[in-house]
């Protein structure tokens, strides 16, 4: 029966705490296995406050366009904690397969933010892992594994946390078979290899690895994490694959001849419109193993960003650059105004450099580098103006003393 200690609070006896020991040895329960059961408690509440619309809605304010993306992430996240709470509350051995994604997208498009700020959202660990870092065992590089060990981490070591997170695996073009689908004889341990290590990973099951830093030998003592319950997410650029559905869509026009359309790369605008047709079989051809394509069978397309799209990323998202300047000058008594034809100047040296939203940051630092260099030795109200001069030509921002600081909508 419990007992009161002066000095302590309320304790229990001793008769108790070997009641206690008895029923977890029988029952073989864990630490984690009640954090399971909490998790599996709050799936109602989870499924409550973040139905399909209500994760676009919130999207919405960080990513700029790329609705078809948003609201496929958004019906598969939800759909994914479903199924978890079917299984939860059934045990007739009927389950519901997992709904695995492929995200197949340009550099820069928002593959990584979109998935960032879900996890956020929904407040469980996310971790990315570089696909084409990944080898098959016995081949020098990380295994498969290393993508669970990452989750784990990011999830302060906690299994139970772990095993209802999102795992990422970006590059996933990179591991595609170097021959597409006609490569069936030569062996590709790089590639194909891995992508079949993979397999039991993305449908579920028991994953085993040793902590960071130490070498896998059969005495080292591991962890092991149930992958059943973790949203696996794989994206990439896949470069050349608009060629691939491009052709699929045009096999039965003209080949040959003056007719034949060229089969060069695309504009913009035709690899936006086509890019959202792609099918399991272009896949195949760019050589993801059908198997793989099996466990993945939500596809997610996300379109090139153009300038005008680039522009409102700069300004628009609640994190967006320009914001996010503003207020770290404004903690040194600094207005800092971006003129139209300098944000301008900034989305068109990232078309330049084919890296989409990914460059933005980079190509404002290189140009506030100095200013945040000298700013800071003074305290009094100054005005930095950006001009395209200043993007274009490295031009000196002009600065200027005034009276206050003026608060715009850098402190939304």
């Amino acid at each position: 029966m419990p007992v009161y200690d002066a000095g302590i609070g309320i304790g229990i006896c001793k008769h108790c705490i070997k009641e206690v020991y008895h029923l977890v040895e029988t029952h073989d329960i864990s630490v984690a296995d009640v954090k399971r059961l909490d998790f599996d408690d709050s799936l109602q509440e989870l499924l409550k406050k973040n139905k399909p619309h209500i994760i676009k809605q919130y999207l919405d304010g960080y990513i700029i366009e790329q609705e078809r993306a948003k609201k496929i992430i958004s019906v598969a996240v939800y759909n994914h904690y479903k199924r978890m709470k079917y299984d939860a509350e059934h045990s007739d051995g009927e389950e519901i397969e997992k709904s695995n994604v492929i995200m197949i997208g340009p550099s820069g498009c928002g593959k990584t933010a979109l998935l960032s700020h879900l996890s956020r959202l929904l407040g469980i660990p996310f971790a990315v892992t570089d696909a084409s870092s990944l080898t098959e065992a016995g081949f020098v590089g990380s295994d498969v594994e290393v993508a669970v060990r990452n989750l784990y981490y990011a999830a302060d070591q906690d299994i139970a946390k772990a095993e209802h997170g999102i795992i990422y695996l970006d590059e996933f073009d990179k591991i595609a078979r170097k021959s597409g689908a006609n490569n069936s004889i030569t062996a590709d341990p790089g590639h194909e290899g891995v992508q079949q290590s993979l397999l039991k990973m993305l449908e579920g099951s028991v994953v085993e690895f040793t902590a960071r830093g130490q070498r896998k030998h059969p005495e080292a003592p591991t962890i092991k994490v149930d992958t059943k319950h973790i949203l696996f997410i794989v994206g990439g650029a896949f470069v050349g694959i608009d060629k691939i559905i491009n052709k699929r869509l045009h096999e039965d026009d003209v080949s040959i001849g003056f007719g034949a359309e060229a089969q060069g790369k695309l504009d913009r605008d035709k690899f936006n419109e086509i890019i959202h047709k792609v099918r399991p079989e272009d896949l195949m051809e760019y050589g993801i193993i059908p198997e793989i394509i099996g466990r993945l069978p939500v596809i997610c397309t996300l379109h090139d960003l153009d300038e005008e799209a680039l522009l409102r990323i700069l300004t628009e998202p609640k994190n967006a650059p320009i914001k996010q300047y503003k207020k770290l000058l404004q903690m040194d008594n600094v207005e800092l105004v971006f003129e139209d034809a300098a944000l301008r100047a900034v989305a068109k040296q990232a078309i330049e450099r084919k890296t989409g939203a990914r460059s933005l940051k980079g190509i404002i630092e290189d140009t506030m580098l100095d200013i945040m260099f000298d700013i800071p030795q003074s305290d009094e109200p100054r005005r930095v103006t950006i001009t395209a001069e200043c993007i274009e030509k490295g031009v000196r921002p002009k600065i200027e003393k005034i009276k206050k600081v003026r608060l715009g909508d850098s402190d939304e």
